[in-house]
């Protein structure tokens, strides 16, 4: 359990890829976190991209505090493009960042980095979908399926959560 102690937000939102949201989440509860989603409203429920699974908001982005938080995951599907639009989400990760914690960014998640503005003269990866926007935020463009690059760690597809989890949960035991 080497992430016993930790405190973990985990941002959900409409359309968040099934996998990328259940797989990094339950692999952290597995290690000892204490997992918290993060929603846009405390008790939503929100459906998956693919529509097979659905997901609790426990607390909702204006009731969170940075400090709260060793780490913020930012799973894909189409959530991050909805949720990056609300400033208690951006603040959240802008905080964690700024006080060094680990932020995770798999898939589209990167759109939610973008927005908080954690990404410039940072290494990224992500859906292909993501590439120009990330490297138009500032960020280097490494076509590889999972990395840590300072304080951000990244993930590139489905495929390649395990490599995502792993470099998660090291960047989240080490920090």
């Amino acid at each position: 359990m080497t992430l016993q102690g930790k405190r973990i937000a985990f941002l959900v939102g409409p359309g968040f890829e099934d996998l990328e949201f259940w797989v990094p989440y339950m692999r952290l509860q597995e290690e000892g976190a204490e997992v918290i989603t993060v929603g846009i409203r405390a008790g939503d429920v929100y459906s998956s991209k693919h529509g097979c699974l659905k997901a609790r908001a426990d607390v909702g982005e204006e009731d969170v505090h940075p400090q709260e938080f060793d780490a913020v995951v930012v799973p894909g599907g189409w959530a991050p493009d909805k949720i990056r639009r609300y400033e208690g989400v951006k603040r959240l990760v802008k905080g964690v960042y700024d006080r060094g914690g680990i932020i995770g960014m798999i898939c589209h998640g990167g759109l939610v980095g973008i927005s908080a503005k954690i990404v410039a003269g940072h290494r990224a990866t992500g859906s292909l979908g993501i590439k120009d926007d990330l490297e138009n935020a500032g960020a280097t463009w490494v076509d590889l399926p999972a990395f840590r690059d300072g304080n951000l760690v990244w993930g590139r597809v489905v495929a390649d959560i395990p490599d995502f989890n792993r470099e998660l949960i090291a960047a989240i035991s080490s920090a």
